[in-house]
């Protein structure tokens, strides 16, 4: 487990991603104004009606934001994390680790359903899931994951010179609050913590999207088992 933890997100696999100056300045004055765009999308989206045709619209809106945000500012990379003795692409140990966070927020639930200011924040998102369909919901949770990451942990990761995790996290924090849901912006702490490291690791954002769509999948149908 040791192992599979600190190459998942703590060992830096060697590689050379330098962008020129003026790429690297391109991607700043991309993902400045995305972020700010696709927190407004967001916000408007989850102050919806629960089911509404215009719900899923807005939905399917920004993530095409994410993405438009993240293939405008440059290269992507997929990434490699370390086995053995050589490199491979991450798909099994992020989706791990995503059923890890799966299993940790559970148990946080158990306690959040307790105390009822918490509860209600929860059950204004599940309200989604209630009212409208649960399979279109899956669909676009699915597609915005890949979006957000391919934003937050490719495009904007690659446009902060220091301390990207921090600051993608951070931001990533400040555009979920805009839906004014804080048990959503607590959620997006650990996320984006989580999915920064693995993207600090791997190099690349294959392994923070893996484990953002188990993770999202995974919430989306248990949740509301619970609340």
């Amino acid at each position: 487990m040791r192992t599979f933890i600190r190459r998942s997100l703590w060992d830096v696999v060697p590689r050379d991603q330098r962008d020129t100056a003026a790429a690297f300045r391109r991607r700043q004055v991309v993902a400045a104004i995305v972020v700010l765009v696709g927190a407004a999308v967001l916000g408007w989206s989850l102050r919806l009606e629960p089911g509404s045709n215009v719900f899923y619209v807005a939905a399917v809106v920004l993530a095409g934001v994410w993405a438009a945000g993240a293939f405008l500012s440059g290269r992507l990379h997929l990434g490699r994390i370390a086995h053995g003795e050589g490199l491979i692409r991450p798909v099994v140990a992020p989706i791990l680790l995503g059923l890890l966070l799966v299993g940790v927020f559970v148990l946080g639930s158990l306690v959040v359903r307790e105390i009822e200011p918490l509860a209600d924040y929860v059950s204004s998102v599940l309200a989604y899931a209630d009212e409208g369909s649960l399979a279109v919901l899956a669909v676009i949770t699915f597609f915005n994951g890949i979006a957000e990451e391919l934003f937050f942990r490719g495009a904007m990761y690659a446009a902060i010179p220091r301390h990207p995790v921090l600051w993608t996290t951070l931001a990533y924090v400040v555009a979920t609050l805009a839906t004014g849901n804080i048990m959503l912006g607590f959620a997006a702490i650990v996320l984006g913590a989580v999915c920064g490291l693995e993207r600090r690791a791997s190099g690349g954002v294959l392994a923070p999207i893996l484990t953002h769509i188990t993770w999202s999948l995974s919430m989306l149908f248990l949740l509301p088992l619970l609340f």
